[in-house]
């Protein structure tokens, strides 16, 4: 039976990765979808090769989240970047407005989403994420 290695990363930040984020976070088009309940994983650009590196050295055959270790509801970490970046806060709109304009993908993402774990990436890669939360790599990547 073949055997590989996945690493399923969160979602991407810092230089080059995202700066499409920035701008539209700075003109409030993200809002808060329902409650913002849904969980998302960050990974900064820097730890995500440092995982990939690590995995390419160390990784037996499996699947590795390449997350930071700290999965933040929508609804805590986009009022957080629009504050560092100077930003109003994001607007609030009901899930049904959402699923209207964005569809049902984006409301999923805003709503339902649950977070990853990379317990077993620092376990069995060695690996740790230079920015255990994206509180910290939020700072760092817009300057703040």
């Amino acid at each position: 039976m073949p055997e590989g290695l996945v690493l399923r990363f969160g979602n991407f930040y810092g230089p080059g990765a995202s700066e499409m984020l920035l701008e539209a976070v700075r003109k409030r088009q993200v809002p808060v979808v329902g409650g913002g309940t849904g969980i998302w994983s960050f990974i900064e650009t820097t730890d995500a090769a440092a995982a990939t590196f690590a995995a390419i050295e160390r990784g037996a055959p499996g699947v590795y989240n390449v997350v930071d270790s700290d999965p933040a509801p929508v609804s805590e970490w986009l009022p957080y970047l629009a504050d560092l970046l100077g930003a109003k806060p994001p607007m609030r709109v009901p899930a049904w407005l959402g699923r209207l304009l964005a569809g049902g993908f984006i409301v999923a993402q805003m709503t339902e989403w649950r977070g990853s774990s990379n317990a077993k990436a620092r376990k069995e890669l060695g690996w740790e994420p230079r920015y255990p939360s994206w509180r910290e790599g939020f700072q760092v990547w817009t300057g703040k």
